[in-house]
């Protein structure tokens, strides 16, 4: 046999191999799809839940409420807003997993409503299932575009009982923090760049352009993160996202991260906490001090914050660096 004979057959033996390799792997990604569609199995349904610690008053009062919304509900079974509130209600109890069945009863019912999508997206988030969270955030962001904002109804009023947020706001809020939390850092950009155009008010502001800068030090444009802080005039008036405007300061240098830690030394118990906290690990971590950092990460995951974002978003740290992925610091996509 020739040497250009045993050549082509060499070659046609390999292109068939991979064909057939191909063909094996396409075969087991449709039965790996369809044995997880007949288990009915998702994200949600296994995840781990750790109950909110709640007072006896504040659990009665929560559970009073969602009460209320039920009844409500059985009332007008066709309004979107009262299956909605069942939801958050339920969801406020700590019943991540009932609160998320409710909003895909919503989906079914109301698919073009992408208040919906972005609840169900909230709490898969508490869920971690990160990636649903994505796809949620992502078709209410489809839903709404084109279309105006609307004011969203704080369930846990703040101190003035003004609501800060919006429907649009929290659309592309929440989907970056899902994109951040994934490490998925160039997408989170593209979040935060749209919640900035629709948010209005000093207490929402504060919080993107946060989640913002952030984003953007950990894909290493630190040119570009530090004018973003700079156009930010922190001698403004919020009413509930006082630690992100703090955590402003300290990235502009006008408070030391001593004075920050002050306030959460000894108490990992409260939501400002893991906010406040993270936000100041996170300051460690991009500017080198790679182990304070861990060390205020691991701090909030000794409380009892677990539903928080900075909670999550610490978790996720601490996870990346245990299981040293590439891009920990970085996402590349």
């Amino acid at each position: 046999m020739g040497k250009s004979t045993f050549t082509n057959d060499f070659t046609e033996n390999f292109v068939r191999i991979r064909a057939m390799r191909t063909a094996i792997l396409l075969t087991m990604i449709c039965l790996v799809t369809l044995f997880q569609a007949a288990s009915g199995q998702n994200c949600a349904e296994t995840a781990r839940i750790v109950p909110p610690t709640l007072s006896d008053q504040t659990r009665s009062d929560f559970e009073q409420k969602l009460a209320d919304a039920i009844a409500a509900r059985k009332a007008k079974p066709d309004d979107p807003d009262a299956l909605i509130w069942v939801g958050r209600r339920t969801a406020y109890l700590g019943r991540y997993k009932e609160a998320v069945r409710i909003f895909t009863e919503g989906i079914a019912k109301f698919p073009a409503d992408a208040r919906m999508y972005r609840h169900r997206g909230h709490r898969n988030i508490t869920l971690r299932c990160f990636d649903d969270a994505v796809r949620d955030f992502e078709k209410a962001a489809s839903l709404i575009k084109g279309k105006p904002d609307e004011v969203e109804p704080d369930g846990l009023p703040n101190a003035k009982n003004i609501p800060t947020s919006t429907l649009q706001s929290n659309i592309w809020y929440h989907l970056g923090l899902a994109y951040y939390v994934k490490g998925g850092f160039k997408k989170a950009l593209r979040a935060y760049e749209q919640c900035e155009k629709v948010s209005k008010n000093n207490d929402m502001r504060a919080a993107t352009v946060y989640w913002h800068y952030m984003t953007l030090r950990r894909l290493g444009r630190r040119a570009e993160a530090e004018k973003l802080l700079r156009e930010f005039a922190t001698d403004v008036e919020v009413i509930e996202n006082r630690d992100y405007l703090d955590l402003i300061k300290l990235n502009k240098g006008e408070v030391k991260a001593e004075a920050l830690l002050s306030k959460i030394r000894g108490d990992a118990n409260t939501l400002g906490s893991a906010s406040l906290g993270y936000g100041i690990g996170n300051y460690f971590l991009y500017n080198g001090d790679k182990e304070n950092a861990m060390t205020i990460f691991r701090k909030i995951v000794e409380g009892d914050q677990w539903a928080s974002f900075g909670y999550i978003a610490a978790e996720a740290e601490l996870s990346r660096s245990a299981s040293r992925v590439p891009g920990a610091m970085y996402g590349y996509y």
